[in-house]
């Protein structure tokens, strides 16, 4: 049917309309996206920009070097050594087994590395770079290298590891570092990203651990261009961030390195070396030690278990760690205090007849017929006990507490080692807070001998020392300078002692030492202008029954060694001119005379000479024993003849 006019231009105008609007509609929609193009390659180019670079570029975390560590003069202790290392790429070795099996016929393969190695690979990505060994030698890092073509995926590697080269000088007082585990991320509260570092070193022990955050020093960065699987491809750029502080102690390793070998000889012992002018810790000896390079990597077990099941505990820092009764070496305290309250003179005697009477118990003295009638001097410089235990019931415990304390007893110091103790010092109110029981007069005779309650470490004892000797209240220092810049001296203000009570117990002390009487007459130098002034102790460590007294005490060279008494010796030198004061502790030693005051005296030279002492310093008696023991000692040879090392 053939279709009218009408009707043709009305369909026509309907199209028109309907090409006009879908027309529009394109336009429109065109319009839009030139638009939204415009603003995203011309107003929004760098946003989008940085977001592919995003994708494209990664941010990774350098460590720094950490700060270096030396003795007072600029000796390394603790370095950065390189440490040359081999990685395996899995997607680019292939046949991992092949390739490791070709490595180990040209290199030595621990069989333990490669066991964490292959776990190692099954966790990471196969573009992730694993440690196959590390701690090579640069024979064989070249070795690997000339075989690079026969060992695909192999690479040779450099980076830093902590080591220590005096060993176990400096084990108790450097500590040592290790790579950071989920136990110490939990106890330590620092955001730091390097701590997210796979096998990353912090210090777990001494300075290293106290001073963690200056040592460490700050990250940096470097940018790599990554593929769409997340390949390195490229470094784009690279800071290398803040290295840690460079830390020097006060310490001496010509004096550290014999005072260790000096301790090695008994089974186990402690000695502190303290500058008596301005409080600089001179040697922090602890015997046996360990070597804390075993430590840096992560320890294996059965090395572990060597050191944890040595009865002589070397793990443990006895020098500053370890809480001992100071038996005979605590009378000076005990008569200071009653001089300052006026309790007795200087001339005062008191007879001893080997034992004092309270109520019906007998407090026996170490020279079962007694001493007889002694003055302050010579009850010092025969260790007479029962003088002590009068003084004791006059005094009271509390004021020869607060005496104690002036001189370092009770009190922790800052010092930047591990679990310093603060030893006690106890009183009536402590006793009551620690047992709620009141304070009787027996313990006042204990403690008055370094018994009963009392527990000083050998830092503390050195620190006493000093004290005596220079007058004033100086502190002990381990840091010496931060980065070149010297740190401060603390203390040296005066004691409030009477300084003429202070010149009688150094005299009393000179005795012991140089009275054919003396507790330590056969400890003493020969050298008069270096003569040593000090104090024997001998500190129990089981009780004596009174069916054993009867019979006669058990020596203790027929007692096993966990049963036998700690041996004490405090002291300073030259007595006219006081330099260094010296305390040492021999766990389990026997007698303090014969155990601990030898031990001291040699350290003591030591100091004075800057390197082995002469035999000249020595009685004519002993010269050819003492030319023996310095010939079997165990010395470096730097340390052997002073290393050329200032006497500081």
């Amino acid at each position: 049917m053939k279709r009218s006019s009408r009707d043709t231009a009305t369909s026509a105008r309907r199209v028109s309309r309907r090409a006009l609007v879908l027309g529009g509609l394109q336009l429109g929609v065109m319009g839009a996206l030139g638009l939204r193009m415009r603003q995203m390659q011309i107003e929004q180019a760098d946003e989008f920009r940085l977001l592919a670079d995003e994708n494209r570029i990664n941010m990774r975390l350098i460590a720094p070097a950490r700060g270096l560590i030396f003795d007072r003069n600029g000796r390394p202790i603790a370095e950065n050594a390189q440490n040359y290392r081999i990685v395996i790429v899995k997607e680019d070795a292939g046949d991992v087994d092949e390739v490791i099996a070709r490595l180990q016929k040209l290199i030595h393969l621990d069989e333990g590395e490669l066991e964490r190695a292959r776990r190692e690979l099954d966790r990471r990505s196969p573009f992730v770079p694993v440690t196959l060994t590390d701690q090579r030698s640069w024979e064989d890092i070249a070795t690997v290298a000339v075989n690079a073509p026969a060992l695909p995926g192999i690479t040779p590697d450099v980076g830093l590891t902590r080591n220590y080269p005096l060993r176990d000088d400096f084990a108790h007082v450097v500590g040592y570092v290790g790579p950071v585990s989920d136990y110490d991320l939990s106890r330590m509260d620092d955001d730091d990203p390097l701590l997210q570092i796979p096998k990353f070193q912090i210090g777990k022990t001494g300075v290293e651990n106290k001073l963690e955050r200056r040592l460490r020093g700050k990250a940096g960065t470097k940018q790599i261009e990554v593929n769409a699987a997340g390949r390195v491809m490229r470094e784009l750029g690279r800071d290398e961030g803040t290295p840690g502080s460079n830390l020097q102690l006060t310490v001496d390793a010509g004096l550290q390195n014999f005072v260790q070998a000096r301790l090695a000889l008994g089974h186990s012992a402690a000695a502190v070396v303290m500058d008596v002018r301005d409080g600089d810790l001179l040697a922090v000896g602890s015997a046996p030690a360990f070597d804390p390079n075993k430590f840096v990597r992560g320890i294996s077990s059965a090395d572990y278990a060597l050191l944890t099941e040595n009865m002589y505990r070397p793990l443990s820092n006895k020098a500053a760690q370890g809480g001992y009764p100071p038996g005979s070496t605590f009378k000076m305290m005990v008569t200071l205090a009653a001089l300052e309250m006026g309790e007795v003179t200087p001339d005062e005697t008191i007879w001893c007849p080997g034992y004092h009477t309270l109520g019906n118990r007998r407090f026996h003295c170490w020279k079962r017929g007694g001493h007889g009638h002694v003055d302050l001097e010579e009850s010092l410089q025969q260790s007479c006990d029962v003088y002590y235990y009068e003084l004791a019931q006059r005094v009271g415990i509390d004021k020869i507490a607060e005496m104690s304390r002036r001189f370092g007893f009770g009190h922790r110091f800052d010092v930047p080692m591990s679990a310093v103790t603060d030893g006690i010092m106890p009183t009536k109110q402590w006793k009551r807070d620690r047992y709620d029981k009141g304070w009787l007069v027996g313990d006042s005779l204990n403690a008055a001998i370094g018994q009963g309650f009392v527990l000083a470490s050998p830092l503390q004892l050195a620190v006493m020392s000093a004290r005596l000797a220079s007058g004033s209240a100086i502190e002990p220092r381990l840091i010496k300078s931060v980065d070149g810049v010297e740190t401060e001296v603390k203390g040296g203000g005066p004691l409030g002692v009477n300084e003429n009570h202070l010149r009688r117990v150094r005299k009393a002390m000179y005795a012991v030492s140089n009275s054919r009487r003396g507790t330590a007459y056969g400890s003493r130098i020969q050298d008069e202008a270096l003569a040593l002034a000090g104090k024997t102790g001998t500190s129990q460590v089981r009780n004596i029954t009174a069916a054993e007294r009867a019979r006669g005490v058990t020596s203790n060279a027929d007692l096993p060694w966990k049963r036998r008494d700690h041996a004490l010796f405090v002291g300073f030198a030259p007595y006219t001119a006081p330099r260094y004061a010296v305390s040492v502790v021999v766990e389990h030693g026997g007698g303090g005379s014969s155990a601990a005051a030898p031990v001291a005296r040699d350290i003591l030279l030591y100091a004075l000479h800057g390197k082995l002492p002469p035999l000249e310093s020595y009685p004519t008696s002993q010269r050819q024993e003492i030319e023996e023991m310095q010939r079997t000692l165990p010395l470096s040879p730097l340390d052997r003849d002073g290393g050329g090392r200032s006497r500081a």
